[in-house]
């Protein structure tokens, strides 16, 4: 009450007291024993000081390797930010300029519609409004590994069919960020994974961040993707002592530490710190927005939202009345937060290594209220079932079928449909006999490689690898005219991740299995 009539006398704006190591250290806590996390890594910076962090868990479950500051973490779809910020340093060296053609910088680059091709500026590339559907070739990227090149990503997008007009509609996308990576290798001369430890890491001081290809043993301290099974957290996907230079690294392939990441979010919130890295004019640029985004129903119920769009590489929204900008980053296994309130010069940065969509989602908001409306008494175990509530009306809403009475499909019954088969991005799939059943192998994602198994009527693919966690249906037909065969693929689950797009794929018999 003092500290209101005080800002009432001064006339001076009132902020809220920052919430004490308790409260953040009772969320952290409860996140991490409900969601049964193998790690868990958070940070809070604030004013440009670091006012908390908290470490819990394994570099990989059960191996005794605690996880700390230095632990490097995957940040996903966070790395858009990064490569965001890598342009804009280009843009303010003179080196390109927003509205420039995507063609001045790669002459091969093509979308399906020509008339786009040569309208799509580099801002276009950043800001989802390409007219591709959610997630249009990302079988391209994910799962990895897979032998898909950055040359093959600008080939495969001439072949994906728009499902909007450009411009006409947000669907966020994945691929031309990997095209926006090649702009600035063009214009900055040299590759992606070079500008960013020149431009990124080495002037912000992220002495951990990894980008490009680097060696596990010797970085040293890397988390480990997990899953969660009954037996409790499993190590997925495990680097080799080589960790590659990947195909997605533009759109999602940056590791950093929880340290990092605060240097990260200390630059952005307080550009005094660092003046020289990009001009204020390149800071508004980023952050405007670009592109209008829906307000989902969660965002009005859980923060008040008003407005949300997409800038150059982030999110941005409202929550509470305060001005918000944020990304989140997914991959198997590995999920990322952060959430800036600029206005409050207040960040939170949130990193897990396993299962974490809603250990994420629920630790995010209780912290983010923390500064945003702590009169609420924010609590893991509320956020935690309003999730579950709506995640139920979804199920209820769009039920999964129920495969469980499957059995392998035999080769008999599938023999009119065996073959190899193409589609125009993804290139080839063999759909053959081994030994008593039908394999589907595809050449360039070796992840997906499964059993054709028989529900009822209908064949779906058993991926071999349980990360793999999107099963498809397969369709066949034939091609009108006396063709030969088509094939199609759409999700068993209507909610399993958009990644996995098999609704983008148009197979067609090239020839019989050998």
């Amino acid at each position: 009450m003092k500290h209101l009539l005080a800002c009432l006398v001064l006339l001076a704006p009132c902020t809220h007291a920052a919430p004490g190591n308790d409260a953040f250290d009772a969320a952290v806590e409860q996140t991490f024993d409900r969601y049964q996390l193998p790690g868990l890594a958070v940070g809070v910076i604030r004013d440009g000081d670091v006012v908390y962090t908290r470490t819990l868990g394994e570099v990989r479950a059960g191996g005794g390797d605690r996880i700390d500051n230095d632990t490097l973490f995957k940040i996903a779809s966070n790395s858009k930010a990064m490569t965001a910020g890598v342009l804009a340093r280009l843009v303010d060296a003179g080196k390109l300029k927003w509205d420039d053609p995507v063609t001045k910088y790669l002459p091969q680059f093509r979308m399906h519609d020509p008339w786009v091709t040569q309208q799509m500026q580099v801002r276009d590339l950043l800001i989802h409004n390409s007219g591709l559907g959610l997630g249009a070739g990302d079988l391209m990227l994910w799962p990895e590994p897979n032998r898909f090149t950055r040359s093959d990503i600008i080939a495969g997008l001439a072949h994906l069919k728009p499902t909007h007009s450009f411009r006409a509609n947000y669907a966020y996308d994945n691929l031309l960020y990997v095209v926006a990576g090649e702009v600035a290798a063009a214009a900055g001369g040299a590759p992606y994974e070079d500008l960013v430890k020149r431009e990124l890491f080495q002037p912000l001081g992220l002495s951990r961040c990894q980008v490009g290809e680097w060696s596990r043993s010797e970085v040293g301290n890397v988390a480990q993707p997990h899953m969660r099974t009954p037996q409790g957290n499993r190590v997925i996907r495990e680097d080799g002592d080589v960790v590659p230079n990947v195909t997605s690294m533009a759109a999602g392939g940056i590791r950093c530490s929880l340290d990092d990441m605060l240097a990260w979010m200390r630059m952005w919130l307080s550009p005094e710190a660092t003046p020289a890295w990009l001009s204020p004019a390149q800071r508004k640029a980023v952050w405007t927005s670009h592109m209008p985004m829906p307000v989902s129903t969660r965002m009005r119920a859980w923060e008040n939202s008003h407005f949300s769009a997409y800038g150059y590489g982030w999110r941005l929204s409202d929550v509470d009345g305060v001005w918000k900008v944020a990304h989140t980053g997914t991959l198997a296994g590995m999920y990322s937060s952060v959430i800036l309130l600029p206005d409050q010069r207040t960040g939170i940065v949130i990193l897990i290594n396993g299962e974490g969509e809603a250990a994420r989602a629920v630790l995010g908001q209780v912290l983010t209220k923390q500064f945003t409306a702590p009169q609420s008494s924010p609590t893991v175990a509320y956020y935690a079932a309003q999730l579950e509530q709506e995640r139920a009306s979804e199920r209820a809403a769009t039920p999964k079928p129920d495969t469980r009475d499957r059995t392998i499909a035999s080769t008999r019954s599938l023999a009119e449909w065996a073959g190899h088969y193409r589609d125009p991005w993804f290139g080839d799939v063999a759909l053959c006999p081994e030994g008593d059943r039908v394999r589907f192998v595809a050449a360039r994602s070796p992840m997906l490689a499964g059993t054709v198994m028989r529900v009822g009527e209908r064949w779906l693919v058993d991926w071999d690898d349980d990360s793999v966690d999107a099963e498809p249906w397969l369709h066949f037909a034939t091609v009108p005219a006396g063709g030969d065969a088509r094939l199609t693929l759409s999700h068993v689950d209507p909610d399993a991740d958009f990644s996995y797009d098999y609704a983008d794929l148009d197979f067609h018999r090239t020839q019989a299995c050998r």
